[in-house]
């Protein structure tokens, strides 16, 4: 699918490293048909060692031999970023976004391109563990959606969804999830620390907890709900600690800093400035 495909990643960081990665390590495409550009050119250099890519910190000069163009900057970069590669994209190229916030009508004009894939991967993208949900702009082509597949499928799962609404959702929902699982997982450290043991045995302990239940609710085709009971006996240890986590508000918490994320994330796709005063 990627076979002569030339691509070029606009922003070396970790995530984009974890796609080079995914993409060369995995054979999907050979070292040279990638380019990365950026500002630091030992930050390249390193990527260059590891890969065998090429490098330069030309923006536009990457972007124009370039059949994929993946936008991989920070999102408060973007608008510094588009106006040197306006005009320098091939008229078939397909730009690749996984900026957080950036949406593909405000992407559309800052690039004047039109074929562009918007996606959210997350952090366990970087093992090749990740979860990508993306959508295609109406000029992306069939084979273009398919090579946007192969690329985000090097970083884990990925689902196509046709509204790029649901983009701000999973970006709350999987985007950033992870935070939400390793301040879980983070408490519940803290936790047995206090009861007592050891902070490498507690963090054993827990990493594995997580880990099998994850791979367990993977395999078991039951709904969560019904998990959960299996290890909830009636006046048991379980069912009592269940019990002070939902009269501590666990869900609606929970919830709630979802929504906020969300809430977060549209108004970056509008350009807005947090504001504190309206907490």
């Amino acid at each position: 699918m990627l076979q002569d495909t030339r691509i070029a990643f606009i922003g070396p960081g970790a995530m984009a490293e974890a796609m080079i990665r995914g993409l060369v390590i995995g054979e999907l495409v050979s070292p040279v048909q990638v380019i990365a550009a950026g500002p630091r050119s030992a930050r390249l250099e390193e990527l260059q060692a590891k890969y065998g890519i090429h490098i330069t910190t030309d923006n536009g000069m990457a972007a124009e031999g370039a059949d994929v163009v993946v936008l991989a900057v920070k999102p408060q970069m973007l608008n510094h970023v588009m106006p040197g590669l306006k005009g320098r994209l091939r008229a078939a190229a397909l730009v690749v976004s996984i900026i957080a916030g950036a949406r593909i009508g405000a992407m559309e004009n800052g690039l004047n391109h039109r074929a562009i894939v918007r996606s959210m991967p997350n952090t366990p993208a970087q093992i090749g563990q990740g979860m990508t949900v993306w959508t295609a702009s109406s000029a992306v082509t069939m084979s273009q959606r398919a090579q946007a597949q192969a690329i985000l499928g090097a970083l884990g799962q990925e689902i196509f969804v046709e509204d790029e609404d649901y983009l701000d959702m999973a970006t709350a929902l999987s985007g950033t999830g992870p935070a939400y699982v390793f301040l879980f997982m983070e408490a519940m450290v803290d936790a047995g620390v206090h009861l007592g043991f050891p902070r490498y045995i507690a963090e054993k302990l827990v990493l594995q907890t997580v880990k099998g239940s994850v791979e367990y609710a993977l395999q078991t085709p039951q709904h969560l709900a019904r998990l959960r009971n299996q290890v909830t006996s009636p006046g048991g240890t379980s069912a009592e600690a269940l019990y002070y986590l939902e009269k501590a508000g666990f869900r609606t918490a929970l919830s709630r800093s979802i929504w906020a994320a969300y809430q977060r994330s549209s108004q970056l796709g509008r350009g807005k400035k947090r504001n504190v005063q309206d907490e």
